[in-house]
């Protein structure tokens, strides 16, 4: 790709609590890697954990629901050598809700904290340590052990910018239709890949709109 195109925006859609964006935090750190600044990954959030206590009863049982889920979240995570999965996730940890967390990452952003850097530090505070990323002193204590001042983080809270910010979020996720996470959105909403998608493929969408005129978009 020439220098002087304009970086390639890949919108990444996750919600924390969700296995599957776990276990795709490799790709995501090896496609930085690899593409550097000639991608820009924008970290949006959306709400599939926002009710969690009421989300995997109804999808698992009212009978050993915790435990079941526990089960597949640590089938997926176990096929996968880079996505430890704590025995305490959802058998005795079992966040109320992703969006406080979502919440806070943004308050964090806007605090000037490194987004993605905090965003991986609360999926391992979860899925490796068991700790309930849905408590708010949690998660401002793993925000403050990561260099960003509390008070900073609490100003966004009061005055309602991070919520604002998670709003948008989530009026991008509604406006391109994002079902799931993750979900990565390239070429303006035009390519859409969910779920547990391979780094090749991955790669290959991106190769292709690296080498593919911008124009070519408006084709019928």
């Amino acid at each position: 790709m020439p220098d002087s195109a304009a970086p390639i925006v890949v919108d990444y859609y996750s919600d924390v609590l969700c296995v599957w964006a776990w276990i795709a935090q490799p790709r995501l750190e090896e496609l930085q890697r690899q593409w550097s600044d000639k991608i820009v990954l924008r970290h949006r959030f959306v709400d599939i954990f926002g009710d969690a206590h009421t989300k995997i009863p109804s999808a698992w049982g009212p009978q050993d629901c915790w435990q079941k889920f526990h089960n597949h979240v640590a089938d997926a995570g176990g096929a996968h050598q880079h996505s430890s999965i704590n025995a305490n996730v959802w058998t005795k940890t079992r966040p109320h809700s992703s969006m406080q967390t979502h919440l806070v990452l943004r308050a964090v952003e806007l605090a000037g904290g490194d987004l993605p850097a905090m965003a991986l530090r609360v999926r391992q505070a979860f899925f490796v340590e068991a700790a309930d990323i849905s408590d708010l002193q949690v998660l401002l204590s793993l925000a403050v052990s990561m260099g960003i001042d509390r008070r900073d983080i609490e100003d966004t809270l009061h005055n309602g910018s991070a919520m604002a910010r998670l709003s948008s979020d989530l009026r991008h996720a509604k406006a391109h239709g994002i079902k799931g996470s993750p979900t990565w959105v390239l070429n303006e909403g035009r390519q859409v890949l969910y779920g547990n998608v391979g780094y090749r493929i991955l790669n290959a969408n991106i190769e292709e709109l690296a080498k593919a005129p911008s124009d070519e978009a408006s084709w019928c």
